[in-house]
């Protein structure tokens, strides 16, 4: 026998007795997702090689499952043996853990949880345990393939937001745009498998669907939390030390009088693992409604965060009732957010 053919065999051989091993022990997949998404989280600031990896993964993988047929006839001509179906599936199931239990330490710091982005991240949280419970797995989601791309291209969705600030230093609304354009583009296959009627109108409806699942994601990119950016202080205080840059009394409720006595400060330190170049916002609200906004570019980033401050001295003739100060970035993905509360 020839060496490329030996080599051949002995892959074909080392396949699957891994397949085998995966059949003894299923649940060493997910210990292996979870424990490897947890270190990622733990070591990004020295492994941003692990979030390259993933992502390109992740692109791969989603071409997979669109080619699935046509490579496992290539592999099968070219190098005359089938890869177990099973174990592909073994494999696929392993992208999703490793995916989404990477993004989740992220995106659960940097979730503002009395907001509407509870609900990404709680679905993500729903995501991550389905691809760890099997009966979910193959017999609720594999079966349904527009579903399952769907979930797929979720993963790939937050995988991306996570993983290009940090790979590229891309700033939070390059990376928010890449990666709503790389998801709507590849919904596209799951689009059709829902519209199956055939009709000369089927590519327009396909192509409006396309544009409003766009669309629709960047509306709701307030709801998304920016997975690179979290505050780690934060404070609205009536004094400010300038020259330790650092707030007074943290104040949660005061007096009209002394909102018009001394004005307020707003202030919050931003961390950003990969350091931080972007200009981001301190939007004033009263009352739910918006009355300022204020910009702010910030360039670097400590380990204890960022600090920025806004200093806030026109107030409406009618001050009381419920404050907000949010920090957003120039997407519009909410940071965080400050409160507090003007009494008489």
């Amino acid at each position: 026998m020839s060496q490329p053919l030996t080599l051949l065999a002995r892959g074909k051989n080392q396949l699957l007795r891994l397949f085998a091993l995966i059949q003894r022990n299923p649940g060493l997949v997910a210990i292996f997702g979870f424990a490897s998404g947890l270190a990622s989280f733990l070591l990004v600031e020295r492994q941003a090689e692990l979030a390259q990896v993933l992502a390109t993964v992740m692109l791969v993988s989603w071409l997979w499952l669109i080619l699935e047929n046509i490579l496992r006839e290539q592999i099968a001509r070219w190098f005359g043996f089938e890869l177990p179906p099973p174990l592909l599936r073994y494999a696929t199931q392993m992208i999703h853990q490793e995916s989404l239990f990477f993004v989740l330490p992220f995106f659960f710091i940097t979730t503002t949880w009395n907001s509407g982005q509870a609900l990404f991240s709680g679905v993500l949280a729903v995501a991550a345990l389905v691809s760890i419970i099997d009966p979910l797995y193959y017999k609720w989601l594999a079966p349904r393939r527009w579903l399952f791309l769907a979930y797929h291209t979720l993963a790939l969705f937050a995988v991306m937001l996570t993983a290009l600030p940090i790979i590229f230093k891309l700033t939070t609304p390059q990376s928010y745009q890449l990666a709503l354009a790389t998801a709507v583009i590849l919904s596209f296959p799951s689009l059709i498998g829902i519209i199956t009627v055939q009709r000369w109108w089927r590519g327009m409806l396909l192509v409006g669907l396309t544009l409003a699942l766009g669309a629709t994601g960047w509306l709701a990119r307030s709801w998304v939390p920016p997975a690179t950016l979290w505050l780690t202080e934060v404070a609205v205080s009536s004094e400010f030390d300038d020259r330790n840059r650092a707030p007074g009394a943290r104040l949660k409720q005061l007096s009209a009088a002394q909102l018009r006595a001394q004005g307020l400060f707003a202030y919050t330190a931003i961390n950003a693992p990969r350091g931080l170049n972007e200009r981001i916002y301190h939007v004033w609200r009263h009352n739910g409604r918006e009355l300022e906004r204020i910009a702010l570019d910030i360039h670097g980033g400590r380990k204890k965060g960022y600090r920025a401050w806004t200093h806030k001295q026109n107030f409406p003739a009618d001050p009381l009732g419920n404050w907000q100060v949010q920090v957003m970035t120039e997407a519009g993905q909410m940071i965080g957010v400050l409160r507090f509360k003007v009494v008489e």
